[in-house]
């Protein structure tokens, strides 16, 4: 129960804290013309596909005691793994918000501020066209994060009761020989899984 918890509770928090940051940035990017926007779309879509074991490595660098942020003393702590997780699930939910957003009709804002909207109520107005697609954007960067095992190894350091995720603990149980832990853990982390492409389906039936 501990080991789900902690991967519940920093996953759900990475994803909190990674929309926070991404939604806002991919409403920007894909809403408004600027120089360089192009260059800065495909650079996202990019890091969509940035190795865990990268991100882990930089944290790591960043976060050890002769790093930076030593003085934080985050290293092999939740809030490490969180930090960790919050930047790769950044990538996925700003490129699925700024898909999301080019994809809505400019007749929305035009429209609403035709009707007398101000320019923050004419941008709500997009925002709940969106709606759904930022949904799924969150959940998407969900996905991502909460099978996640690179990062969590290096920065939560695997310990008992404290940042002992799923990922981990199976990778943990295998090379000891416990396969049945492990198994029993790989099917709750399929369930999880399995209800995030639940959550999707919903979400985009409900969009159509």
């Amino acid at each position: 129960y501990q080991i789900v918890l902690t991967s519940l509770y920093c996953s759900l928090t990475a994803t909190f804290l990674g929309s926070a940051i991404a939604l806002p940035l991919g409403f920007f990017i894909g809403g408004f013309e600027f120089r360089g926007k192009a260059s800065l779309v495909t650079l996202f879509n990019t890091f969509m596909a940035l190795p865990t074991t990268v991100v882990g490595l930089m944290g790591y660098s960043f976060l050890s005691r002769k790093g930076p942020l030593g003085f934080l003393g985050l290293l092999f702590t939740p809030w490490a793994i969180i930090l960790g997780e919050t930047i790769l699930c950044i990538p996925i939910i700003t490129s699925f918000a700024i898909s999301v957003t080019q994809g809505i009709d400019t007749k929305v804002r035009d429209t609403a501020l035709t009707l007398g909207a101000s320019p923050m109520q004419s941008y709500l107005a997009v925002v709940r066209e969106g709606r759904i697609g930022y949904l799924v954007a969150i959940v998407a960067g969900y996905a991502r994060v909460v099978a996640e095992v690179g990062a969590a190894m290096m920065l939560g350091g695997n310990i008992k009761g404290f940042t002992r995720t799923i990922p981990t603990a199976i990778m943990l149980e295998t090379s000891k020989g416990e396969f049945a832990l492990g198994i029993a853990l790989g099917i709750i982390l399929i369930f999880l899984a399995f209800s995030v492409n639940i959550v999707l389906h919903r979400l985009r039936a409900l969009g159509e």
